[in-house]
Formats: C-alpha cells, structure tokens, sequence
C-alpha cells in the first residue's frame, strides 16, 4: 500500500482529530468534581437579571454580593477567585467573561481549574441525620462535628461512649421533633 501526499496528510489529520477528541474528553468534570464551584456559579446565574447575564462586570459585582454570604467550603471558593477583600488572586474575569458568553458552571468550572486546581478539590460538608444514623457506627470526628455545629463541647470527653452520650443528651434540645 502506497500513499500518496494527499492521502498521508488526510490519515495525520485524522490521528491529530482523535488524540484532540480524546484531551478533550479528559479535560471534563467527573461526577461530582467541582460541586462547590458549580454549586455556587449555578447560584449566582439564579440570582442574575436577564440583562445583567451577558455583562461580565455586572457578572463580577453580583458575584462579590454573593460571596459576602458564603460560608465555609463556598467562601473558600470565593477566596480562591478573588471574590473576597482578603483574596490572594484576582481571576474573576475568568469566571465572569465566561458566563457572560453564555457558557454553563460546569464549563465555566472547567476553565477554572485549569487555572487553580484547588478549587475543583472543595467538598461540600456532608451533613450527618441524627434521627437515622447510629451513633456507635460514626466516627469520633464526626461526633465532634455534631457537638461542634450545635456550638456544644464535651469537656473531659476521651472515650467515644463518652461523645455518644453528651449527644444524646442534647439531642432534645437540638432535634425538637415537628408537630
């Protein structure tokens, strides 16, 4: 078999087709990858008005209002793009120019990534139902974390019996049931 000029430059197009096909299929988010960034772009495209959408200084406004009501892993992303005072970075327009064309959070997400992989690595907090769970088969973080969101200590507390039962003397008063 002998190829000719023309058809060698049509099989490199073809091999350089593929292996772009295949780096962009490896640059998409797996299922839950970024769910905070996604979690908090999809939040403030709810909150923008149709005309302030394709304004990407409008776009980085309302994100700034947005992350002053941030908590925990979304005010870290914020942090991370410079949504924040005390941000380190500055890439707003990154995530704003973007949305502004109209492309999806996850997308947009993408995009950030490859600037600051930190911020595809924020989890959001998985909350813990105490009305389900044993409390035997949690982890002494995790009881921690309870007494700890409920703004409660376990003063003297070593043994985890010792945890299980501070919660579970608390837990009237955190878990009132409805009526």
């Amino acid at each position: 078999m002998q190829f000719t000029s023309n058809s060698w430059s049509l099989h490199v197009l073809a091999i350089v087709l593929y292996l772009t096909q295949l780096w962009q299929m490896s640059e998409c988010l797996r299922e839950g990858q970024c769910e905070v960034c996604v979690g908090v772009i999809t939040k403030l495209v709810n909150r923008l008005e149709s005309d302030e959408k394709a304004d990407h200084l409008k776009i980085e406004e309302k994100f700034k209002e947005l992350c002053l009501e941030t908590k925990k892993a979304e005010n870290r992303f914020c942090y991370y793009i410079g949504g924040l005072e005390e941000s380190a970075t500055k890439i707003l327009s990154e995530m704003s120019r973007p949305l502004s064309w109209g492309l999806p959070a996850d997308k947009v997400c993408e995009k950030l990534m490859k600037k600051d992989s930190q911020i595809c690595e924020l989890r959001y907090e998985k909350t813990i139902d105490l009305k389900s769970v044993d409390l035997k088969k949690l982890r002494v973080r995790d009881l921690k974390k309870v007494l700890n969101d409920w703004d409660e200590v376990c003063d003297g507390c070593i043994e985890k019996s010792e945890f299980i039962a501070r919660i579970e003397l608390l837990k009237p008063k955190y878990m009132r049931e409805e009526l």
